[in-house]
């Protein structure tokens, strides 16, 4: 029997690590400038709070029973996890709360592939109890920040606005509201124009179908429209956090009001970050508002205002992957140390303890035994080892260079 990894999993290689860790480290340091502390929550959550928000599909859940027949459920996201960890457990944290992540998440995947990954890797932000425009700025130009650290050259930010496309489609008759929302969510212009409305509103289907593009266009487009007083003000701010976002003059944006897959979750501004390489287009991160979602754990249902965003790590590693950028191999050890007698061994760990807490972070093997002296300098070229110290009973050291 040859034994495999579960149906959706996959083991991490010393160099898959080493790849991964090289793009988290950048994220972290970005993180960390810009004041975001790191939370880690359970892997495990209960069911009812990963169904709170009713943004996640119970299907799309990897589920568990304890023994006391408890609903458990592996995180498909962070959000939830930290919205529950906050509202219990930081009762007395002053606001806003920068909070960041790098995790894996969990989601079983309901498409005609065998063995869909179902483990993932993600790194992102939420920024807790701060509102409007400076909070939604702030985050975004995060995700600019984090970008150019990896750096990645092609992309663009995907930006919609939840409230403004909810509000767009209250015209439309409450019992087709969901199908017109999915024809547009999916572009899909077929399902519109079968759909059993009047020719007034397949034309307002249409244009909120066609509200994506350059800011300018789209907000033009928008303005057009009979606003009542709440979506003037709405796309207003949008408008002053599109001019903040492109003041700098580099921000790749594109406007997008069609973007409503995730409406009933955020509450605000939702995004894409999207990279475009050898004219292939690629998800690399989503994220928006959520002002309602901390109150539905909050034991006296307080709302408190969010905003976050994830990044894939495993797209961002495809992605730079191609640019050469990331480690080829495991990192190779700087040392080799290696008893020349039996009765040198405790002269050899003494040595390699000093090289391991010298001036700086060293990697030092010891070597074990069992090989002749060439073949122990052929294990280290083949490892990439550049000195092998050989060490004498009184401890002295006769130090190797290898080229």
């Amino acid at each position: 029997m040859v034994y495999q990894p579960a149906a959706g999993a996959r083991d991490l290689l010393p160099l898959d690590v080493a790849q991964k860790r090289w793009i988290e480290d950048r994220l972290q340091q970005v993180f960390h400038r810009w004041g975001y502390h790191r939370i880690i929550t359970s892997t495990l959550e209960r069911m009812d709070t990963l169904m709170a928000g009713e943004a996640i599909q119970r299907q799309t859940v990897i589920q568990l029973q304890n023994a006391e027949d408890e609903e458990l459920g592996l995180r498909p996201e962070l959000t939830a996890s930290i919205a529950r960890t906050v509202v219990t457990r930081m009762a007395g944290a002053t606001y806003p709360q920068r909070l960041y992540y790098n995790a894996n998440v969990f989601r079983r995947i309901w498409e005609n592939r065998h063995n869909r990954q179902q483990e993932f890797y993600q790194a992102g932000v939420e920024l807790l109890g701060a509102g409007g425009l400076l909070a939604n700025a702030e985050v975004l130009l995060l995700v600019a920040d984090c970008l150019a650290a990896l750096p990645l050259q092609r992309w663009h930010l995907i930006l919609g606005e939840a409230g403004i496309t909810r509000s767009l489609l209250s015209v439309f008759p409450a019992h087709l509201q969901s199908k017109i929302r999915r024809a547009i969510a999916n572009l899909d212009r077929i399902a519109i124009d079968n759909l059993p409305i009047s020719e007034e509103l397949r034309d307002r289907a249409r244009l909120i179908l066609d509200l994506r593009g350059t800011s300018s266009e789209v907000l033009r487009k928008v303005n057009s429209l009979d606003l009542d007083k709440a979506q003037q003000e709405a796309v207003k701010n949008l408008t002053s956090l599109v001019e903040l976002l492109e003041s700098g003059g580099n921000f790749p944006l594109i406007l997008d009001l069609s973007l409503i897959q995730t409406i009933d979750y955020y509450t605000g501004i939702v995004f894409e970050v999207v990279s475009d390489t050898e004219g292939q287009a690629r998800v690399l991160g989503r994220g928006g508002r959520y002002d309602q979602l901390l109150g539905l754990y909050h034991p006296q249902g307080e709302n408190i205002p969010g905003i976050g965003f994830a990044l894939n790590i495993e797209d961002l590693s495809q992605i730079i992957l191609s640019t050469q950028q990331l480690p080829q191999a495991p990192p190779a050890s700087d040392w080799l140390v290696v008893p020349e007698t039996a009765n040198a061994d405790a002269a050899a760990f003494a040595y390699a303890q000093k090289l391991r807490y010298s001036n700086e972070m060293v990697r030092v093997e010891i070597d074990l035994g069992g090989r002749d002296a060439e073949a122990i300098r052929q294990y280290a070229r083949d490892r990439g080892i550049n000195q092998i110290a050989w060490i004498k009973a009184d401890g002295s050291p006769s130090i190797e260079p290898l080229s």
